[in-house]
């Protein structure tokens, strides 16, 4: 979990973000008109009166919006209107909404850009509604901090939990001579079962996959073995990438290995993203590091673990989405009826855990339907284990095509190159501005 340490350095590095520079990001993105928040006088459960509220999220995240809203609006006066937007398209339209005044209601976003909206003043400050939940110990972590602001105001909840996970196809072990019931437990036993899946010679299948053009993609996957490994991928500040480090070369290194053994499926070259998990999910892959919110959609028999590190352990990406109230909302009460809801048992349980997914606040992980699951109980128990990194320029120096992150993985991997120390020091350009 992001520490109170963490969440204090990244403050303190907020401060030497310029005035202009401050300034003229703002202008860009909140437009012209005041920016209102919260009532003091909001009931604890907000308003319920009938009003028509909206809320926006990203395509991977559709399901679980849908079974969300769908639920809220059952069980509710209020009405949700639910607006799903592809996801390279995303940034952009939320960019645009916010300089125009014409954010919705409510707005998803990915975890790794809400410190940077924050900032901007996209959201507005619940501190006081959030303080005020008897339950908010209990709330992922990661999701508050990455919603928290320089001077500690908070302006996010949860809206979907998404971890990355060991997952392997049961069928393809078996056939390989692998145990179906026991996870790799180390880096060198990943590829090793890799290896050995891609040896049956089926047409088709490969030992493992990725998206080596995915700046996302590889964060969310390959940070958990670094993590796993009792190693760090960003100073305190998120101010300096520590992607240099042993545990890192040692992923990288396993992963050239694995490249130049034909055991990872060739179009992750240039998979940028769209549809990097559809081989696994068709069955022709044996293991990769996979999103905990498709193991609901996935039709085969799958073991789930947490990623390993270089020598063992487990870690893993504590990603998906916050929500907050938007900046343009003028309906902040009914607003939180929703947010608070979403919070509740009703909701966490009740639609997300049934649905496989994971929730957001501790007191339910031990619920009747991850009971049914023990696979759901593994993925409650790591994300314990996980962690969110938080850096205002997240998005630049690692999700962004062309990303320095991405020039240290594919010259790592694809090339075999000896420059992980210098583009290293390129992510750390980026970070530091």
């Amino acid at each position: 979990m992001i520490t109170n340490r963490r969440r204090a350095a990244l403050r303190a590095a907020t401060a030497f973000v310029t005035a202009g520079a401050l300034i003229g990001g703002l202008a860009a993105c909140t437009g012209s008109g005041d920016t209102p928040t919260p009532a003091e006088s909001i009931p604890a459960d907000g308003t319920d009166d009938g009003s028509t509220l909206t809320l926006w999220t990203r395509a991977p995240l559709e399901k679980q919006a849908n079974l969300l809203v769908d639920a809220y609006n059952a069980s509710h006066k209020n009405q949700v209107e639910l607006t799903v937007v592809p996801n390279d398209d995303y940034v952009a339209k939320v960019g645009a909404a916010a300089g125009s005044g014409g954010l919705p209601d409510l707005f998803a976003a990915d975890i790794v850009y809400v410190p940077n909206w924050v900032e901007q003043g996209l959201f507005q400050d619940l501190s006081a509604q959030i303080d005020g939940l008897d339950y908010k110990d209990q709330i992922n972590q990661g999701h508050l901090s990455a919603g928290t602001d320089a001077d500690g105001k908070e302006h996010v909840l949860p809206f979907v939990l998404d971890l990355s996970m060991l997952f392997w196809n049961k069928e393809l072990f078996a056939e390989a001579g692998l145990d179906p019931d026991k996870a790799p437990a180390t880096m060198a036993e990943y590829a090793d079962a890799a290896k050995k899946v891609q040896a049956l010679g089926k047409d088709g299948v490969y030992g493992t996959a990725t998206g080596l053009n995915c700046g996302g993609c590889l964060v969310f996957t390959w940070f958990p073995g670094i993590w796993a490994s009792g190693e760090e991928v960003l100073s305190d500040d998120g101010r300096e990438s520590l992607l240099a480090n042993d545990a890192a070369k040692e992923v990288y290194d396993t992963w050239r290995d694995l490249w130049e053994s034909g055991a990872v499926l060739p179009s992750s070259q240039d998979e940028a993203g769209p549809t990097w998990t559809a081989a696994f999910t068709e069955g022709n892959v044996g293991l990769m590091y996979y999103p905990a919110t498709l193991l609901s959609s996935t039709p085969f028999d799958v073991g789930v673990a947490g990623i390993p590190g270089v020598d063992g352990g487990a870690s893993t990406f504590v990603g998906g989405d916050g929500i907050g109230v938007s900046k343009d909302s003028k309906k902040s009460a009914q607003a939180w009826n929703f947010l608070t809801w979403l919070m509740s048992e009703d909701a966490q349980v009740g639609v997300l855990a049934k649905d496989n997914d994971v929730v957001s606040r501790a007191d339910f992980a031990d619920n009747e339907y991850a009971a049914k699951d023990p696979r759901l109980v593994t993925i409650n128990q790591v994300a314990a284990q996980g962690d969110t990194p938080v850096a205002l320029n997240f998005q630049q120096a690692f999700n962004a095509p062309g990303s320095p992150w991405l020039t240290l993985v594919r010259n790592a991997v694809l090339e075999g190159t000896d420059t992980v120390d210098a583009d290293n020091d390129g992510i750390t350009e980026i970070l530091a501005q």
